[in-house]
C-alpha cells in the first residue's frame, strides 16, 4: 500500500517541480484500496480485464493506469525502475517519489516494480530480479502501459485461475514476447509476473500462466 506523502523541502536550492506537486489518488485510502483489488484480481485470474481508478493527471508520459500501480504498491521498502521515456523526465520521478516514498532505482535487480511507457523496447526479463529459489517472491513485477487490451481474439493464456483457456490481444509487446515468456516460465518458482494496462483496465500475467499463439 502506499505510503503517505510528505511533501519535500522547499528551499530555494530543493524546490518541488510543480508536477511533483499534481495530486494523487482523490481519496488516497479508498482508491488504493480499489485498485489493490483490481491488481490481485488481474493476477488471481490471468486474461480478465479488471477496472483500475485512474482518475489522475501524473506527469508525462507516467500514465494514470501506471501512477494508480504505483501509488498502491510502491513504498520505501519497494523501489521503482522506470524505463527510458519515464526516466528522461524528471518530473515523473519526482512525482512518484513525492506520492509514494520510493527509491527510483537504476537497476532493474534492485526493482520492486518496473513501469514500462514503452513496452516495445522493453528490456530481456535477465535485466530484472528473477527472485531466488529459496526467495522467489523477490522479484521484480513488470508493469506495462499498452495502447490495446483485447480479450475476444490473440494469444491464448492457460494456467491457474483461467478455466480452459482465456485470451490476450495485447499491444504493443517486444519482439519476442511469447520466447520470452516461455523462457520465464522455464524458470519457475523464479521469474518475473508482469501486468499490463491501457486506460483503466489491467491485465495480470503471473509467472504460472503459459502463453502459446
Amino acid at each position: 500500500m502506499h505510503a503517505v506523502p510528505v511533501a519535500p523541502e522547499e528551499t530555494p536550492g530543493n524546490a518541488a517541480p510543480a508536477d511533483a506537486l499534481s495530486p494523487g489518488f482523490a481519496d488516497p485510502v479508498l482508491d488504493a484500496q480499489a485498485a489493490f483489488r483490481a491488481v490481485m484480481e488481474a493476477l488471481a485470474r490471468p486474461g480478465t480485464p479488471q477496472r483500475l481508478p485512474v482518475g489522475l493527471a501524473p506527469p508525462a508520459p507516467l500514465s494514470p493506469a501506471l501512477a494508480a500501480i504505483a501509488l498502491t504498491l510502491a513504498d520505501h521498502e519497494a523501489p521503482l525502475w522506470l524505463d527510458a521515456p519515464l526516466a528522461a523526465k524528471p518530473a515523473v520521478a519526482a512525482w512518484l517519489r513525492f506520492h509514494t516514498g520510493a527509491r527510483i532505482v537504476a537497476d532493474g535487480r534492485e526493482a520492486a516494480f518496473a513501469l514500462v511507457s514503452d513496452p516495445a523496447a522493453l528490456a530481456p526479463f535477465d535485466r530484472f530480479a528473477l527472485g531466488e529459489l529459496a526467495y522467489p517472491d523477490r522479484s521484480t513485477t513488470l508493469v506495462l502501459a499498452c495502447e490495446r487490451l483485447a480479450t475476444d481474439r490473440g494469444l491464448v493464456l492457460e494456467g491457474p485461475g483461467i478455466r480452459e483457456t482465456a485470451r490476450l490481444d495485447a499491444a504493443p509487446l517486444p519482439d519476442g514476447f511469447v520466447a520470452r515468456w516461455r523462457a520465464n516460465g522455464a524458470l519457475f518458482p523464479r521469474g518475473v509476473d508482469v501486468i499490463l494496462t491501457a486506460g483503466d483496465r489491467v491485465v495480470g500475467l503471473p509467472r504460472t500462466t503459459t502463453i502459446r499463439e
